[in-house]
């Protein structure tokens, strides 16, 4: 509280000129007109209970993320199953088997569906309710809600009313959209950070009406009430109109009095604000979507296979039922033996047509084993595995936060394996908004010798890779001349990080005040003093330690006051009109603390670029001090104060490929006469009221910040989360491209993305930005908007065209280019007649980055790339502002950060670091997707083979409709005796360890490029099922139709035909899924023979009921099979004959036709890996996607480079000594 007391001296609007542009009078402002359509919402301040009933009732605060609820669970899961076309026909099947036309008992068909609809639902409730438990978290926090009579109570956000004052203290986030009242400051000022909305780390500025200053405390909300009338719920951010009805006046209200639900407070005690927009009505929760229902690119597929055997079970059905019909109606009355004692109309001769017709129905439920009625419920099961074993895994927990990998829903597994553009947030997702200040440039000098996270990434990349290594030493390159040999000794040498938080800085020349023995000593000096004094942070000093935080709206700020404080200029406190700073020099032993008198301070904005402090030392000299992007600098140095350009400019750019953040630092001596002139005309727009306050200001404001000298520039390290450069260095090997979209203004962005090395030097930018209405004076006086937007538009569609043909008609085969495009380009370029001229542009672009975007644009670019590519995307983020790219992407990847929960209860799947990202594709989507397809395909091959018997059965019988096999047969067929089997291929299978994956990254691209669920796959494994049924029925018939069976010479009836057919088909179909597995363990062993122990256990069993249940198959395995040597012989021979197609076919194309898994299979198993350790390196090389970003791609163009120059060199040393060996000669002749 005595921290509270002392800032809330400084009234802080003084510091800003253009952050808080409201003057200080303000009831001169007209109010807004609010009226007409969109307008509508009236909210009454201090008084909740007017919004409980009608007109005024409006959303309560409780959100909700669920697909589901108590009441829709029914209906929507039994659509969701029944959007499986399998699902509708066994639904059919299942009715008509309660006829007596079915050739199945009721029961066996019905057990099945229900069993199979029942896991699934099932399946669907457990993972909703983990939503539901996620919400009811976020519903169930607290914040301080007045009560009445002056009194606040803590109340649950669900709980929350509009109309509500509520009272939110510092790092809490804000539970609805509130208009601000009054905060801890006495000037109504409040600091908010919006990284969960927009992805910004900027604090923005927000300010209270000075009408409401005085309700400051609890106990002056006892008679508050007021009316506010403003715009309707909508998803815009950065919106709103409203007025404020308060003790008899109006006052309108702006964005800059509202804080939006999921900001947080920082840097304010607290703050008092009312509701006005609650639960789903805030802007947060308009921005998002309803949670999708996401289906896999791999179903969506399946359905279509299905539909393929729907209509070959419906020709094969057409054709029985013509068979029938012909034996019916010519054949039947001859055959007086088989005359039903009361004939039907399914059987009748003198109604052969509805007879063929019967039987059409008949034959549409015999054959039905052509579906694999299992085939959804087993893929369910094995996807739910698969999610425990991605939850599971070790190498994607993150021990800091204690947080492992979650897998939300497991309907994507396989999905993860064919990804191909990620959309990635940057703030919180690729950085963890931590800045270290690294180096600097003063006077044409550079500063700074330890490495930044990309320099050393790089270099170790080209320390250890020897393919490179190789190119290296054919062009006699040494890494000396590549000049990162100084890199790696210094990231061998580093050790560990210093403890010193935001400062990263290592070079003696500046330290321990050796910068005064420097030849530009009194530069170095202005440099520091600059770095101590041009911001607007506040210092904080710890009671008990003594120790001086600071807290500022940007990190940039905070990292160069604590390099200012270790070089000796320690910012320590702040006064509401001055600066003072302890300087601490080595030729005096005690520190000297100086003060600056703050004149004027001209803020920092992202259209300005730049902040500037007017200041007063101690010899009451007058200096400006200005810091801001060098090229805004660069414009506006004096003919003078151009002595460091050149050099500054080169260090700005190795800055720049280093991906570190720059800034360029200048100063301005005035005279007093000066200065006071031009604050009069300052005083004058400051005070003004109007429109063009803002426009007199910048006037004026630029008037100032020129003619400036360049004293130097600074480099600081956006701190990326740990692994990312690496992480995205392997996802672009891997085939993979990477797209950011970022809140953040343009500069911020390119600077992450050299950090990220989605850029670097060398590559051409192309950089979309609208017009600027505002340097158009002639534009701006037009009363016709829709000129305005049709020259922005018609302009943006140049630059788009421009950059399409720029690509075309680039020659140079390594060249990379980047697209760079803000939010208000974007919002032309998403529109219809021009989004896929936009897209193709970018599809051709190696990285794009799209800045300043809403959450809605986010959403709109996630949905052109899945629907323009038709390739599967995905999407990360980790804050609220990501909700909706997150629910459009095919897949959502949400980062379980500090800021929210958000992200991660919209998504498919969470990771706490963005780098597991790289395990989660390369190695478990991999995985998923190559076990999944090969369950499918094995599902289908499996129930060919069997459901076809039924059908050549059929055809020797007369179409009699009659089944061979049992009932109970057929249950095990599908729940048990083969269905087991297949759950261990697709939950234990795998063509390559985990180690091998990320090693060959390359591998990943099996699943974009669907090769092992394509055509050719499906309708080859297809094919096989089609040979193995033919064998299966034509062994067993041939074997038992004209031979005795048993010795006494019985032969074979149709139990035991249809036992030992069935036997033949549990043997062959389990001796082929072994032989597809490439990885055994043993549960597969356990899963595939104890299903063929099972089937013989079941048929003992089954056998040893009475003949009442089992009929003609009592004891037929003791009695009949068992003790008959053809009953084994058969199944040997069969066995091995169908799987010796598939065995020849597997061969030779491991032999013939290799693919990648097959050759590092074949490397593994002899142990070349192990023993050849140069060759398994060169093929570790070799197993990645050409790709043109990644540190390797930019290692890799370094490397082009430096050969080039090389080469340049070595021709023109050749071509002087061709022309110097002439000379040479006649200088020797006489």
């Amino acid at each position: 509280m005595a921290r509270g007391r002392i800032r809330a001296r400084i009234r802080r609007s003084h510091l800003y000129t253009f952050a808080c542009l409201r003057p200080s009078t303000v009831e001169g402002d007209e109010p807004h007109p609010i009226q007409g359509p969109g307008y509508s919402r009236r909210v009454h301040c201090n008084a909740s209970h007017m919004h409980k009933k009608k007109p005024l009732k409006y959303s309560s605060n409780y959100i909700s993320t669920t697909r589901y609820n108590v009441i829709t669970f029914l209906p929507k899961a039994f659509f969701e199953q029944f959007r499986r076309v399998a699902n509708i026909y066994f639904l059919v099947a299942a009715i008509c088997s309660l006829f007596e036309f079915s050739p199945f008992s009721p029961t066996s068909m019905i057990a099945p569906l229900a069993f199979v609809l029942g896991v699934s639902m099932a399946k669907e409730a457990v993972e909703d309710w983990r939503r539901f438990i996620q919400d009811l978290k976020v519903n169930a926090r607290k914040v301080s809600v007045h009560k009445g009579g002056g009194v606040f109570g803590r109340k649950q956000w669900r709980k929350i009313r509009v109309g509500d004052v509520v009272k939110v203290e510092k790092d809490k986030f804000f539970p609805a959209d509130l208009l601000l009242l009054s905060s801890s400051y006495e000037d109504g000022l409040c600091y908010v950070e919006t990284m969960n909305l927009d992805g910004e780390t900027n604090l923005k500025v927000k300010r209270s009406l000075e009408v409401t200053l005085p309700l400051d405390s609890d106990k002056s909300f006892k008679d508050f009430a007021g009316e506010i009338r403003c715009e309707d719920p909508n998803p815009s951010l950065y919106t709103f109109v409203g007025n404020l009805e308060y003790d008899r006046q109006i006052y309108p209200l702006d964005p800059s009095q509202i804080l939006l639900r999921d900001s947080k407070l920082r840097n304010t005690a607290y703050i008092y604000g009312v509701v006005v927009f609650a639960g789903q009505d805030s802007k947060v929760m308009q921005n998002s979507t309803k949670s999708p229902s996401k289906r896999s690119s791999v179903e969506k597929k399946m359905d279509r296979i299905i539909y393929v055997l729907l209509a070959t079970l419906l020709a094969v059905s057409i054709i029985s039922s013509m068979g029938f019909f012909i034996q019916t109606k010519y054949q039947m009355p001859d055959w007086w033996y088989l005359e039903p004692q009361s004939p039907q109309s399914c059987y009748d001769p003198a109604q052969a047509a509805t007879s063929g017709f019967c039987h059409f129905v008949t034959a549409l439920m015999l054959y039905g084993y052509l579906i694999p009625i299992s085939l959804y419920v087993s893929i369910e099961v094995v996807k739910f595995l698969q999610a425990i074993f991605i939850n599971q895994d070790i190498n994607m927990y993150d021990e800091e936060s204690g947080t492992p990998a979650q897998a939300r829903t497991s309907n994507l597994n396989e999905e993860l394996g064919q990804v191909d553009t990620i959309l990635s947030d940057k703030t919180g997702t690729l950085t963890c908004n931590q800045m270290d200040f690294l180096k600097c440039s003063i006077a044409g000098t550079a500063f700074g010798v330890r490495s930044s996270e990309v320099e050393i990434a790089a270099a170790k990349q080209m320390a250890i890779d020897p393919a490179e290594q190789e190119s290296v030493a054919s062009s006699r390159l040494g890494a000396s001349e590549i000049g990162l040999e100084r890199v790696v000794t210094l990231a061998d040498e580093q050790g560990p990080k210093p403890s010193i938080k935001g400062f990263s800085f290592e070079d003696s020349r500046l330290m321990g005040g050796n910068w005064m023995r420097e030849s530009n000593a009194d530069m170095i000096l202005l440099f520091l003093r600059i770095l101590a004094v041009c911001h607007a942070a506040i210092p904080e000093v710890n009671e008990e330690t003594g120790d001086i935080t600071y807290e500022a709206e940007s990190p940039d700020e905070i990292a160069f006051l604590v390099a200012a404080r270790e070089f000796g200029f320690e910012f320590v406190r702040r006064t509401q009109s001055s600066v003072f700073v302890r300087e601490r020099y080595p030729s005096s032993g005690n520190p000297v603390e100086r003060e600056y008198k703050i004149l004027n301070l001209l803020d920092f904005t992202s259209k300005r670029k730049r902040m500037s402090v007017i200041v007063r030392d101690e010899h009451g000299q007058i200096m400006l001090m200005c810091k801001g992007a060098d090229s805004i600098i660069f414009e506006r140095l004096a003919k003078n104060g151009r002595t460091y350009e050149e050099s500054t400019t080169r260090h700005l750019n190795e800055y720049g490929e280093a991906g570190l953040r720059t800034l360029a630092l200048a100063y301005k001596p005035l005279d007093e006469a000066e200065y006071t002139a031009w604050n009069n005309e300052f005083v004058k727009a400051k005070t003004s009221i109007g429109v063009n306050r803002e426009a007199m200001l910048e006037k004026v404001s630029d008037v100032m910040e020129r003619e400036l000298i360049l004293v130097g520039a600074t480099a600081v390290e956006d701190k990326l989360q740990k692994g990312v450069p690496q992480c995205i260095d392997k996802l672009a090997q891997a085939g993979l491209k990477i797209w950011v979209l970022t809140g953040d203004k343009m500069e911020t962005a390119i600077n992450i993305g050299f950090a990220c090395s989605l850029l670097r030097q060398g590559m051409k930018q192309i950089c979309i930005s609208a017009m600027n209405s505002d340097a158009n004076p002639d534009v701006k006086k037009t009363s016709l908007l829709f000129v305005t937007h049709q020259a922005v538009k018609e302009d943006i569609s140049m630059q788009i065209t421009n950059a399409s043909q720029m690509i075309k008609l680039e020659k140079d085969p390594h060249a990379a280019f980047a697209l760079i495009i803000d939010g208000k380009s974007l919002t032309y370029a998403l529109e219809d007649d021009m989004k896929h001229q936009f897209l193709r542009l970018a599809v051709d672009c190696a990285s794009v980055i799209c800045c300043r975007v809403s959450p809605k644009q986010k959403a709109l670019v996630t949905r052109l790339v899945k629907e323009g590519t038709g390739k599967t995307t995905l999407a990360i983020g980790d804050g609220a502002n990501d909700v909706g790219m997150i629910q459009e992407a095919d897949i959502g990847v949400g980062i379980s950060g500090v800021e929210g929960m958000q992200a991660v209860m919209a998504s498919d799947f969470a990771i706490a670091q963005f780098r597991f990202l790289e395990r989660l594709l390369v190695v478990h989507g991999h995985w998923c997707y190559k076990r999944i397809t090969n369950m499918i395909c094995y599902f289908f091959y499996k129930n060919i083979a069997f459901g076809l018997t039924f059908f050549y059965f059929e055809a020797v019988t007369g179409f009699s409709g009659q089944s061979i096999y049992d009932d109970w047969y057929m249950i095990l067929f599908n729940v048990f005796v083969t269905s087991i089997p297949v759950i261990s291929l697709g939950v234990f299978e795998q063509d390559v360890s985990s180690e091998i994956c990320l090693q060959f990254p390359a591998l990943y691209q099996q699943g974009p490029r669907n090769l092992f669920f394509n055509w050719y796959k499906i309708l080859g494994m297809m094919f096989n099922g089609l040979i193995a049924s033919v064998i299966i029925f034509s062994f067993n018939v041939l074997l038992f139709a004209e031979q005795a069976f048993r010795r006494g010479g019985q032969t074979a009836d149709m139990a035991v035909v249809g036992t030992t057919m069935f036997t033949c088909i549990v043997w062959v179909v389990n001796c082929q899924i072994a032989l597809s597995m490439s990885h055994f363990t043993w549960f597969q062993h356990i899963f595939i023979w104890g299903s063929v122990a099972f089937w013989y256990l079941s048929l003992f069993i089954y056998g040893m009921l009475s003949p009442m249940y089992t009929g003609n198959v009592y004891q037929i395995l003791v009695e009949v099979l068992g003790p008959s040597i053809s009953y084994w012989w058969i199944i040997l021979v069969v066995t091995v004959t169908c799987n010796l197609f598939y065995f020849v076919h597997i061969s030779i194309e491991r032999c013939f036709f290799p693919m990648d898994h097959h050759i590092i299979q074949e490397i593994k198993y002899s142990r070349k890996d192990v023993e050849d350790r140069h060759m398994w390196t060169r093929e570790r090389s070799k197993a990645r996607q050409k790709t043109k970003i990644g540190f390797t791609a930019r290692v890799e163009a370094k490397i082009r480079n430096l050969r080039g120059k090389l080469q340049k060199k070595q021709s023109i040393l050749i071509t002087n000594n061709a022309a110097a060996s002439p000379r040479s000669r006649r200088e020797e002749r006489p």
